[in-house]
């Protein structure tokens, strides 16, 4: 022995992919900036649109699937949606199918790096952790919106959306072994936040789901013939989709404050829709910007971590 200290082992970084939507293609910005850096986490968790993203990055396949989002379209998105009368407002199936044919399918173990989902139990309210079985599976399950996706049936139970119980999954990455957990939360700006002028994103799109609805002879749109003074009556989906944004916002807010991540990152995306999956460039531009903000930060806490 030479009496010198061995090198400090590199530390494992995990990687908290958000709940959120048509925001969640932020993510793949996050993930450019992070690579680009030279930053490669071992351990990936999702939840919802964040366990679609994480997937497909576990498994090396983020360029075709950046590749695919921007190049939806409205009609494109509408045309993957097939409605449900049980279980939800779209059944989802032609969606899920759809993605099958265009990411590939595998075991959650065989991935590059370590993954996991985060689901939530109908019947129980538990939270389920899925790192088993296969990749879409648990997807499926994660990203199963209460009320707008059908639930997913999975080893005999029903699962709907990890967002119900932990929407950004820090406390998965560390179960997993993750050193430093970076975190990306989408819906830190949904609640309360005004952009200044000077950075404020460009008017939001009618949302692809919304547009549509209001179409549709189902009673969804605003109230008529109410008297002046009284406030306009949002439509069901936007009360769907608002009182979502609330809940997500609060959850995460409770998670969080009991399990920090080590970095955070949170684009702004408050002018995005729950649907407007179509609007792929401009959240995943943000996300980019976003963790550019975060990055020197993240990089020290490395160097530290590491030496």
């Amino acid at each position: 022995m030479n009496g010198l200290r061995p090198p400090a082992a590199a530390p494992r970084i995990g990687l908290a992919l958000g709940s959120g939507s048509a925001r969640g293609w932020s993510h793949i910005g996050v993930i450019r900036v992070l690579e680009k850096a030279g930053i490669s986490p071992d351990i990936v968790c999702g939840t919802s649109i964040g366990a679609l993203v994480g997937a497909a990055y576990a498994d090396g396949q983020i360029e075709p699937l950046e590749t695919w989002v921007r190049g939806l379209t409205w009609q494109g998105v509408v045309g993957l949606l097939d409605f449900s009368v049980s279980g939800g407002l779209i059944h989802g199936e032609r969606l899920f199918s759809f993605l099958r044919t265009h990411l590939n399918d595998t075991l959650i173990p065989s991935l590059p790096k370590a993954y996991g989902a985060v689901a939530t139990e109908l019947a129980s309210g538990r939270e389920i952790w899925l790192r088993e079985g296969s990749v879409f599976d648990a997807v499926r399950a994660s990203a199963a919106l209460p009320g707008l996706f059908k639930p997913a049936q999975h080893e005999g139970r029903l699962l709907v959306d990890g967002a119900l119980v932990n929407p950004v999954p820090v406390s998965l990455c560390r179960a997993m072994g993750a050193d430093i957990v970076v975190a990306v939360d989408l819906n830190a700006d949904l609640i309360g936040r005004h952009f200044e002028p000077d950075e404020a994103p460009p008017p939001a799109e009618p949302g692809a789901l919304a547009s549509m609805l209001s179409r549709l002879p189902l009673g969804l749109g605003g109230a008529k013939g109410a008297a002046p003074e009284a406030v306009d009556m949002p439509s069901i989906f936007d009360v769907l989709s608002i009182s979502l944004n609330i809940m997500q916002v609060r959850i995460t807010r409770s998670r969080l404050a009991g399990e920090p991540a080590d970095v955070m990152i949170r684009p702004r995306l408050a002018n995005f829709a729950l649907m407007d999956y179509h609007r792929a460039a401009a959240a995943i531009d943000e996300g980019e910007r976003a963790a550019r903000r975060v990055l020197p930060e993240l990089q020290d806490l490395i160097g530290q971590t590491g030496h």
